[in-house]
This record gives C-alpha cells, sequence and structure tokens, in this order.
C-alpha cells in the first residue's frame, strides 16, 4: 500500500516545506528591495511586495491542498487496486476449483445415479467468507445447475438408449431361443435323413450366429450376455462352445486343454469373448491358414491362447486395439461406435472389465497374433462338472484324449 504524498510509480512527492520556498523568497525579496529604494518609493515598494507576497502564498497554500488531496486519492487508487487485484484473485480460484473439483464432483455423483436436484443442493454452496459477492456466487450456482442438468439429461438419454438396445438385444435372443428349440426338436425327428439333418445343423449354426450377435448388443448395452449357467462347465466344453458361434468353426484347431471348470456366472462371458477373439482371428487371417486354441493353468488361473498365421499387427495397430481394449474397459459410450463399428474388441474389453478377465495381444508364432486371456483363479474349480457347453463346433475335431464330443445346444 502506498503512503500519503507517494506516487502510483513509488516515487514520494516534495517535502512540504519546498512549497513554501517561493514565498519566502518572494518575501525576502520585498524585504530586500524596500531597503535598497529611496524613502520616498519605500512605501509602494512595500505595498507590492506584500501584495506579490500574498498572492504567492495563496498559490502556495492551494498547491500544498491540491497535492494533499491528489496523495489521497492516489492512496484510495492503490488501495481500490489491491482489492480488485485479491477479489480476482479469489473469482479465479473459485472458478479454477469448479472446473476442477466441482463439476468432475458432480458429473461423478450423476453417474452413480443421484438426482440431479440433490447433485446441485451438495455442492452449490461455497461456503461463508469467501467475499465474492452474492451475483458472483450466483452466477457460479446458475452455471453448475446448467452444467448438472445439462449432463443429467445426457445420462438419462444414453440410459434410455442403452436400455432401449438391449431391449431389442433381449427380443431377438427369445427369438433365437425359440427357433433353437424348433431346430433342436426337427433334428431329433428327422435326424435320420442325413441330407436334411446336415441342413439343419447349418441353421443351428447360422442361429448360434444370430445369438452371438444379439448378445453383443446386449453387451454393449451395459447388460450381460443372454445366456446363464447354474453349474460348473468343463474348460473344454467352453471352448467349444466359443468355437461354435463362429463362422469358420473348422478352421480352428483345439490343442491341449487344462483339466478345470468354470463357474456357471462366468461360462457365457467366456464364451462370448473367446467368440469375439476366434472371429477376429479367422476373419483376418488367410482362409486356408488354422488358428490354434490351447488352454493352460498359470499362477493367476487359467491362459487362454489363440494363435493365427494372419498377417500381423503393426505396432501402430496393436496399440490401436489395445487402447480400444482399454476405453471399453473403462465404458462404452454407443455415440462412439461411428457408422461401421468394430464391436468385436470393444465387447471384449467391455467383458474383461465386468469379469476381471485379462486381455492382451502379442505377435504369433505363426507370423500372426497371439492373444491371451487370463481366466481370474475365483472363476475356476475343480469340483466335478457335468455342464456342457459345446454344440455345433464339436464336429470341427476332438478331445485331446480322442473321445469324441456329443453336440449339444449352444
Amino acid at each position: 500500500m502506498m503512503r500519503t504524498g507517494s506516487s502510483p510509480g513509488g516515487q514520494r512527492s516534495a517535502p512540504l516545506w519546498l512549497w513554501w520556498l517561493p514565498t519566502l523568497a518572494m518575501a525576502a525579496a520585498t524585504t530586500a528591495a524596500t531597503v535598497q529604494v529611496s524613502d520616498d518609493a519605500r512605501v509602494a515598494v512595500l505595498l507590492c511586495g506584500l501584495i506579490g507576497t500574498v498572492a504567492v502564498a495563496l498559490v502556495s497554500g492551494e498547491l500544498v491542498r491540491r497535492s494533499r488531496a491528489l496523495a489521497t486519492l492516489r492512496t484510495e487508487y492503490a488501495q481500490h487496486q489491491e482489492m480488485l487485484r485479491q477479489h480476482l484473485r479469489l473469482q479465479e480460484a473459485a472458478t479454477v476449483q469448479l472446473a476442477k473439483e466441482r463439476l468432475p464432483q458432480a458429473v461423478e455423483q450423476l453417474r452413480r445415479g443421484e438426482f440431479a436436484e440433490n447433485v446441485v443442493h451438495s455442492l452449490a454452496s461455497y461456503g461463508p467468507g469467501t467475499g465474492l459477492g452474492s451475483d458472483f456466487e450466483a452466477a457460479h450456482r446458475e452455471l453448475l445447475r446448467s452444467v448438472v442438468e445439462a449432463v443429467s439429461a445426457e445420462e438419462s438419454l444414453r440410459d434410455s438408449a442403452q436400455r432401449g438396445v438391449v431391449n431389442i438385444a433381449r427380443r431377438v435372443q427369445a427369438i433365437v431361443h425359440r427357433q433353437a428349440t424348433d431346430l433342436r426338436e426337427m433334428e431329433e425327428r428327422h435326424g435320420k435323413s442325413g441330407e436334411f439333418f446336415a441342413d439343419l445343423l447349418r441353421l443351428d449354426h447360422s442361429n448360434a450366429l444370430i445369438s452371438r450377435l444379439s448378445d453383443t448388443i446386449a453387451v454393449l448395452g451395459g447388460a450381460r450376455p443372454g445366456r446363464q449357467w447354474s453349474r460348473p462347465v468343463p474348460v473344454y466344453s467352453v471352448l467349444r462352445g466359443a468355437m461354435s458361434r463362429i463362422a469358420d468353426y473348422q478352421r480352428v484347431s483345439l490343442h491341449s486343454v487344462a483339466e478345470v471348470a468354470i463357474v456357471g456366472r462366468t461360462v457365457e462371458p467366456l464364451i462370448h469373448a473367446l467368440a469375439e477373439l476366434l472371429d477376429n482371428a479367422t476373419s483376418y487371417s488367410p482362409p486356408q491358414t488354422r488358428v490354434h486354441l490351447t488352454a493352460s493353468e498359470v499362477h493367476a488361473g487359467i491362459a487362454i491362447e489363440i494363435e493365427d498365421g494372419g498377417f500381423g499387427l503393426s505396432e501402430e495397430a496393436r496399440v490401436r486395439a489395445e487402447h480400444m481394449l482399454k476405453t471399453a474397459r473403462e465404458g462404452i459410450d454407443l455415440n462412439d461406435l461411428g457408422e461401421a463399428p468394430r464391436l468385436g474388441l470393444t465387447v471384449v474389453g467391455r467383458l474383461a472389465q465386468d469379469y476381471d478377465f485379462q486381455v492382451s495381444l502379442a505377435p504369433s508364432a505363426y507370423g500372426g497374433v497371439r492373444a491371451v486371456l487370463v481366466v481370474p483363479r475365483e472363476a475356476i474349480t475343480t469340483a466335478p462338472a457335468s455342464g456342457r457347453a459345446h454344440g455345433i463346433g464339436a464336429a470341427s475335431g476332438q478331445r485331446p484324449d480322442d473321445r469324441p464330443a456329443r453336440p449339444a445346444a449352444p
């Protein structure tokens, strides 16, 4: 803060006695002139000197008064500027707090399902003693309310879209299930006719592909795949179930499989995730090449490896694919899928998030891509498992012990 008599630049005004020097000089000059002139002119000179001295004194007094008034104004101006700077600093801090803390907190509360009014009420108070003024605080509260309402409307719209997508997927799943039931009955009635039975199997397989697509739509909408399993299912049967849900299941070679089972709640998500990875492996590799599928026990659980003989992934493509997996694990927005979405890795990432799968992509020994999906130990059991999840794909190969697997409904 500036002291009285100081200038905005920090330099002090002239001392008070300097303002009276002209008056003293005028008085001294008048006295000297009066002494030097003759007696006849002395009175006139003295009178003129007195008048001039009084005039100079009045001017000096006015200058002193104005100088003091100017110094007071400078002091008040400096105080006002300091108060303004403090106010601006408070406003800046409050705005930064609104942008970095309050708004993200409000969005997080909305995503947890809290009502917009409750969120605004819990975040609107800035606390006492801010000194920002009621207008500024009211403007921030109004801004907060507008953002919260906009985000709430967006979240409601997205939730409504996801519920609609899931509802459509469930309807398709119901139709597919009825059609699968009809096909099973037709297979039982006409199983003796080899050619007719083969046609029914092809229809059954196509129906399984439609079922996988409807499950994909459901997962993108935030739901779990349609079917649920009440009993553990052997890993071998889970892998065959995944094979039965891709178009080129005959290109998949199933190698060594761990003798454990997957708990019921994880069976369908695992089948679906593996089917998406197998579909990618067969779709992005030459049609004459094989896709190799194995499952072995590791410290973390069960590592399921899918290796294809395709063209592989460049480093940029691998980073992009892993980014897609990571983004899907953090949450899916249907608006981000685009007009021609690639759903495979997106669905795998979402299922990995929900069921704690670990998915990685690396170069394959066969020149293509090696995808590894690790099932956590919590989803594995060594108890006897009688459930079976494999269907059409069972015809594409035999179990490692060469025992044929009997087809079952997917």
